[in-house]
């Protein structure tokens, strides 16, 4: 398999692990690209890249593959890391830079689609859809003559931890709906009328649902602890449709267990693909494999702009969405 990739004329694309769909990426542009496919060698990943990887120019990362110092010290000849991801938690972008590395993301292709299951999630948890869903098909309605109630979406205060992207679509829907927004976030924005704090307990405590939409770094890990889920109350909701190790899980799943908080709709964990198993019995919990980017539409777009990336370097032309690491 390497020796065929080695010894071809077309531009090599070093893929350690494969991202999601990987087949359409092989199938659609192997005649622009040879993907050297790491995961497919019976070599160990350090003799792989020693020996086959020296010299690539550019790499494919997805998430569950990290880039970091351990590994970009076996590619002296990396210049482009490009990633089908919004999310760079996976990615070392200090060490990139350091090295004269260039990374570029899908920036923010899928904010509209995270932003819509965050707001399902939220619905769902509020008026209970997967909970009946599950007591119609299990034929319980006909045996059982209540049913308990929803609670209202109008109306509720929504705290939005992170405005970015995917946070203003978020605020977009939910005051759509009819609900007062406020946000926290690591710097006030200007351009939006939506009260601030800088204080995520204040935020939470000001808040019916909490909604995480910021991205995963030293800063935000396990920025949503104990003391801002018992702000949040016995009534309030957290979503989470930006990284699991944003919420410190084990606090959330006991304040879940006992009743402190009133629920949560969860499309990241901090272990994928571990699920905490306390929550499976739990009707105030809905449930998402990690699944806010990934429709038909984003993934094709997700595609595009990584290919046009990629061509972009192997032209020497400017990369289509270069990441600014500041």
């Amino acid at each position: 398999m390497a020796h065929g990739i080695i010894h071809s004329h077309l531009p090599r694309v070093l893929v350690v692990r494969p991202p999601e769909s990987f087949y359409l990426y092989q199938s659609q542009y192997s005649h622009k690209f040879h993907f050297l496919k790491a995961w497919e060698s019976p070599l160990l990943l350090d003799q792989f890249l020693s020996t086959h990887a020296r010299d690539v120019q550019a790499m494919l990362s997805c998430g569950i593959s990290p880039i970091k110092a351990d590994l970009l010290c076996h590619l002296p000849s990396l210049r482009l890391v490009v990633t089908p991801s919004s999310g760079l938690n996976h990615i070392d972008l200090s060490e990139c830079r350091r090295r004269g590395v260039a990374v570029a993301s899908v920036g923010s292709v899928a904010s509209c689609d995270v932003a819509d299951l965050a707001v399902g999630l939220l619905i769902d948890v509020l008026r209970k859809i997967s909970v009946a869903d599950r007591f119609a098909k299990q034929g319980l309605w006909a045996s059982k003559t209540s049913y308990p109630l929803g609670s209202k979406l109008k109306g509720k205060r929504i705290g939005i931890v992170g405005l970015g992207s995917i946070g203003q679509e978020v605020a977009k829907r939910l005051e759509a709906f009819g609900c007062s927004i406020s946000y926290n976030s690591r710097k006030q924005k200007q351009s939006f009328s939506y009260p601030f704090y800088s204080n995520v307990v204040k935020l939470s405590a000001n808040s019916d649902a909490l909604v995480i939409c910021c991205g995963l770094s030293d800063q935000t890990h396990h920025l949503i602890n104990k003391e801002v889920l018992l702000a949040l109350g016995k009534e309030g909701v957290i979503i989470n449709v930006g990284r699991g190790a944003i919420i410190d899980e084990k606090e959330m799943v006991q304040c879940l267990v006992q009743g402190d908080i009133g629920g949560a709709g969860l499309d990241v964990f901090e272990n994928e693909p571990n699920v905490p198993k306390e929550l499976f019995a739990l009707d105030n919990i809905v449930l998402s494999p990690h699944r806010g980017a990934f429709t038909h539409e984003t993934l094709t777009s997700m595609r595009e702009i990584v290919v046009g990336n990629l061509e972009a370097f192997f032209s020497n032309k400017p990369l289509l969405s270069q990441v600014i690491n500041d």
